[in-house]
């Protein structure tokens, strides 16, 4: 099969196309024949060598697919051939042919295309974890997400319309905040030009907001804990400003605030699957009404992997990057 291999850590020029043998699926396993891969943020930093896959995980980058079951594993269950799923895999999507747990595997929903599809598991299940599940974000609350038109971003404007929750982005353009607007945030605040706290304040009356959903970290840790009403939750899923922060533990003690994150990649397939069903009950079903779908930036070739790479870092992109085979 063809594929694309990371040669070397560096630029997105280290993305080359390989020929490497089809993977066989294990036991719980299914083979996928890749129809598009989502390019995430996580790709970017392993090919730089600032993110390795986990121990037993392909070497390829791509953490998610869309295509057609082709082969099960040892004792699976022969229905699921010729199956179209979506799936989250913890590595190799960038390739013809890619293994992936039972449990991470969903139906392609109704009215998706395969790339629409492969947009959805990465994205889909970080924003339903941290923002859902650890920040436990209800119906009528308000959240702050950080990169509101990167694809969790978009996908937690998504996520948040369909649940009548109230959602705060940042951008770094007017540009972009135009984007997040129409794409349905009620509030996109320039960060390059404008106090997002201030911001943030003056939108809630001074409230606050119940979550905030932060893949920056670094100094905006503790602008984020200003942003936050008593009782608020704090969800760090990346860090691009740095890990190491100072924060004022009396203010957390003080406002009863929640200081949480998770990273999905090395989680178990047994949590991976718990997750994938309680998205198939809760979310799979406004999919198939059509409530929802994912915006689509650009789609690339599998080869042009090293194009789709310099268009995510050069930060010009609104919502999901996908490569197509």
């Amino acid at each position: 099969m063809t594929a694309v291999a990371i040669g070397a850590p560096g630029g997105p020029e280290m993305l080359q196309p390989v020929t490497r043998p089809v993977p066989q699926p294990g036991a719980q396993e299914v083979l996928i024949r890749v129809a598009a891969a989502g390019v995430n943020r996580p790709d970017v930093l392993q090919r730089m060598g600032l993110y390795p896959p986990p121990p037993g995980a392909s070497d390829l980058p791509g953490l998610e697919v869309a295509g057609t079951v082709v082969a099960v594993g040892p004792g699976g269950d022969p229905e699921m051939l010729g199956q179209e799923v979506c799936a989250l895999v913890a590595g190799g999507g960038y390739a013809e042919y890619c293994t992936a747990p039972v449990g991470s595997c969903l139906p392609v929903p109704k009215g998706f295309s395969m790339a629409e599809a492969a947009a959805l598991p990465e994205t889909v299940f970080t924003v339903w974890h941290n923002l859902f599940e650890r920040g436990y974000v209800q119906e009528g609350e308000t959240v702050l997400v950080h990169g509101g038109t990167s694809g969790i971003g978009t996908t937690a404007i998504g996520l948040c319309k369909l649940f009548g929750i109230r959602v705060i982005v940042t951008c770094g353009s007017a540009d972009k905040c135009d984007a997040a607007r129409a794409l349905g945030a009620d509030l996109a605040v320039d960060y390059s030009n404008e106090d997002y706290v201030a911001a943030v304040k003056d939108f809630t009356g001074g409230a606050g907001v119940h979550v905030v959903l932060d893949m920056v970290g670094g100094d905006y840790v503790p602008r984020n804990l200003d942003c936050l009403a008593d009782d608020g939750r704090h969800v760090s899923i990346a860090f691009q400003r740095g890990a190491k922060v100072e924060i004022d533990v009396s203010q957390v003690m003080r406002r009863r605030l929640t200081l949480t994150g998770s990273t999905l990649r090395a989680r178990s397939a047994a949590f991976k699957a718990l997750l994938a069903d309680e998205i198939h009950r809760t979310l799979w079903p406004r999919l198939a009404e059509g409530a929802w779908k994912p915006a689509m930036d650009q789609a690339f070739a599998l080869t042009d992997a090293a194009a789709a790479h310099a268009r995510m870092q050069a930060g010009a992109h609104v919502g999901k990057i996908v490569l197509t085979v």
